[in-house]
Order: C-alpha cells, then sequence, then structure tokens
C-alpha cells in the first residue's frame, strides 16, 4: 500500500494470496506425492504492480514547491537521477 493525500486513504498497489487448496479443489487441479496419492496443489495468487498509483504516490508525496518531485534516495538508481524537474 501506498498513502496518498489527495485520497486521504491508503491505496493498495499490489496483493499476493495464499489460497491454499481453494482454487485447486475448484480447478480439479492435482499432483502425485512421494507416495502416488493424488492430492489437491496449493496455489497463491498475485496482481502485478499499479503503476499508474505507484506514480501519483511518488509525485503527491514528494513535490517540492517549486514543482520539482524529489526522487526517495532507494529509488534514486532506478530513475537515474535525484529529482524531476
Amino acid at each position: 500500500e501506498v498513502w496518498s493525500p489527495g485520497q486521504d486513504a491508503y491505496l493498495e498497489v499490489s496483493s499476493c494470496s495464499n489460497c491454499e487448496d481453494f482454487q485447486a479443489r475448484r480447478m480439479q487441479l492435482r499432483f502425485k506425492d512421494r507416495d502416488g496419492k493424488n492430492r489437491f496443489c496449493q496455489t497463491l495468487n498475485g496482481s502485478g504492480v499499479a503503476l499508474p498509483r505507484l506514480f501519483a504516490a511518488l509525485i503527491e508525496n514528494h513535490q517540492q514547491p517549486d514543482g520539482s518531485i524529489r526522487i526517495p534516495e532507494k529509488l534514486q538508481p532506478y530513475f537515474g537521477a535525484s529529482e524531476i524537474r
């Protein structure tokens, strides 16, 4: 989640859930264990990253009075800059 001052709330940007065997039972998705017994698989459910929300939060939280955006130190190697003008 990221803080969005414009929404005055935290917004979800990604999720990952351990569905255990719920989805596998619905799909009848099985595997054979070492003893040859059929078992239901364990599944994970994950979403991609909501990049527009991430960028909006970055701008909202790091925009400077002159309109530039200060890039957090940990993100600077990926941006290749310390600010956006």
